[in-house]
């Protein structure tokens, strides 16, 4: 599994955030928004710090940054920030994840490509269970029943996905 394809495996932690479409949308736009914003903010500071400096201050700006997502959704979307109620915090480990994990080249557009693979997979996951759930499979509603369907939607994804192009090199005994 290579790195940037890691970014859309942060969405396990958000299982128990996708049991309906709306809350999906609200968990897919959480991330994008939080993700988006921390690498952004990070991008001035990072010529200028390096490794313990940097990492602290990669946590602090994700902690404020959580802190604040927390707080706005209390104040805006009551009924909807009930159900996503710890999840922002989990967003803010994801943020310092994806500090590391991401090339220094390009990393725009990594980070676009799997920001909106996180946002369609959410959707989906939202979507699929909201639709298994009222079809009368009341265990999609559940995260157990999110975790097959996650599965499910990677499998898919690694059937429909091209294959890799074989290796020149061929191993030697």
């Amino acid at each position: 599994m290579n790195k940037p394809l890691l970014l859309t495996a942060c969405l396990a932690p958000l299982l128990g955030a996708t049991s309906t479409l709306a809350q999906a949308a609200l968990a897919g736009t959480c991330c994008l928004g939080l993700i988006t914003a921390h690498q952004g903010l990070m991008t001035p500071l990072r010529p200028h710090l390096g490794g313990a400096t940097r990492t602290w201050a990669s946590l602090m700006l994700a902690a404020a940054l959580a802190t604040c997502l927390q707080l706005g959704l209390d104040a805006w979307a009551m009924a909807r920030a009930l159900p996503f109620n710890h999840y922002p915090a989990i967003i803010a480990l994801q943020c310092i994840g994806i500090e590391y994990l991401l090339p220094t080249q390009r990393r725009w557009r990594t980070l676009v490509k799997g920001l909106a693979g996180v946002l369609l997979t959410c959707l989906a996951l939202g979507l699929g269970r909201q639709w298994l759930a009222g079809m009368g499979l009341h265990i999609a509603a559940l995260v157990p029943g999110a975790l097959v369907l996650l599965g499910l939607l990677l499998g898919l994804y690694n059937r429909l996905r091209p294959p890799s192009s074989p290796s020149r090199r061929q191993g030697t005994l």
